[in-house]
C-alpha cells in the first residue's frame, strides 16, 4: 500500500471518529451520559491515534527502522 493511501485511510478514521463527538458536545444533557463511555473509550481513542499517526508517523517509523538515523554503523564515533 503507498503512502498516499495509508495517508487518506488514517484521515477518513479521524473524520468519521470527529463526528460522534460533535453529536456529544452538542447534544442535549439528559441523553449524554447513555452514549458517554463509547466516546470515551472508543471514538476519543481512535481520533487521538489517527491523528498522532498523521502528524508523527514519519518519526515512529525512524524509531522502529534497523538503521540508525545518522546513517551506517561505521560512520558513527563510539
Amino acid at each position: 500500500m503507498s503512502q498516499a493511501v495509508v495517508r487518506t485511510i488514517f484521515r477518513w478514521i479521524h473524520i468519521v471518529c470527529g463526528i460522534p463527538i460533535l453529536g456529544y458536545i452538542y447534544d442535549s444533557p439528559t441523553d449524554t451520559p447513555n452514549y458517554a463511555w463509547t466516546i470515551r473509550d472508543v471514538f476519543l481513542p481512535a481520533l487521538l491515534i489517527s491523528g498522532l499517526w498523521m502528524w508523527k508517523a514519519h518519526v515512529v517509523r525512524r524509531l522502529f527502522s534497523r538503521r540508525p538515523a545518522g546513517g551506517t554503523l561505521s560512520s558513527m564515533n563510539l
